[in-house]
């Protein structure tokens, strides 16, 4: 059923716009009759262009793990307690991201910052396309502003490395042997009440042959937590299968580098007022509705840019 709904979206975008460029033809065949003007033909050909601009930009999408749900991971680097703030506004830039283009946000991890803002946080993404989509997002963003935590006021440099991982369903196949598996367990951090608190509900997963580990401590129950480990595990060693695939490792494990100078992705300067992507060149002068999850311009540029 999940494939039958992924061709039949294809289908649908198809549809949509060769019924626009029909509606063109007839269009300019009542113009040439005198029965339209000549600003309604231009006004449905601007339609049809951004229809096909869209469509361009969603073919994009065709590999089989961008219709997964995406595990999106935030980890604070250099630049202490700026970088830790700095992870948390990348966190609230994401989830209203999410939240206007309709998807479903859920944190599985969260350990904050000793000062302000978070060390790592990683959230579930559920929606459709939605690995697709953010699968960009790859890599390590800079952000350059006067600090609020510097007492001299001084223009301060930090960075955040943002991972992205497809979420694996049931129709992917990862056979995990439990005796490969090592798991701890400890009292969860942070807010969540006096159970989640007192007890060892947290858990952690490594695998041994790969090295992966994953966390989980946001819900109630170890067993709970367990089980999205478990997910969130198959999900990191399903993108582990697609790199050895691919013969040698694609952009998501590329661009896993230290998280400083020289590394970044996208940066984003506030005193100066822009944001700009580094590989596909694409810039904002509103850093603000950036940071207010305003991330589409940025997303549609790099992975149209990608597919050239």
């Amino acid at each position: 059923m999940k494939e039958i709904k992924q061709h039949k979206h294809w289908v649908e975008v198809y549809q949509n716009v060769a019924t626009k460029f029909d509606d063109l033809i007839v269009l300019k065949e009542f113009m040439e009759l005198g029965e339209a003007t000549e600003e309604e033909v231009d006004q449905q050909y601007t339609l049809v262009m951004a229809e096909l601009a869209e469509t361009e930009f969603k073919a994009t999408l065709r590999n089989e793990e961008d219709a997964f749900n995406a595990i999106l991971e935030i980890n604070a680097g250099a630049g202490g307690t700026e970088s830790c703030d700095w992870g948390a506004m990348l966190m609230r830039m994401y989830i209203m991201w999410a939240q206007k283009n309709g998807y479903k946000v859920r944190e599985l991890d969260y350990q904050e910052g000793d000062v302000a803002g978070i060390k790592s946080v990683s959230l579930e993404i559920e929606g459709d396309y939605a690995y697709g989509m953010l699968k960009g997002e790859n890599g390590v963003h800079r952000l350059v502003r006067v600090s609020p935590f510097n007492a001299q006021g001084k223009r301060m440099t930090s960075f955040c490395s943002v991972f992205v991982h497809p979420l694996v369903d049931d129709s992917i196949e990862i056979v995990i042997n439990p005796a490969d598996l090592e798991w701890d367990t400890f009292r969860a951090s942070g807010a969540g009440g006096q159970h989640v608190n007192r007890t060892e509900s947290a858990v952690r997963v490594r695998h041994i042959p790969s090295g992966v580990v994953c966390e989980c401590q946001q819900e109630r129950s170890q067993i709970q937590n367990r089980e999205t480990a478990m997910k969130m595990l198959r999900s990191r060693l399903y993108e582990l299968e697609l790199q050895k695939k691919l013969e040698a490792r694609d952009a998501i494990e590329a661009q896993k580098m230290k998280n400083e100078w020289g590394s970044q992705i996208r940066s984003y300067v506030l005193d100066d007022r822009w944001v700009k992507d580094l590989r596909s060149n694409y810039k904002s002068t509103n850093p603000d509705a950036v940071l207010d999850g305003d991330l589409n311009p940025f997303i549609k540029a790099y992975l149209i840019h990608k597919s050239v």
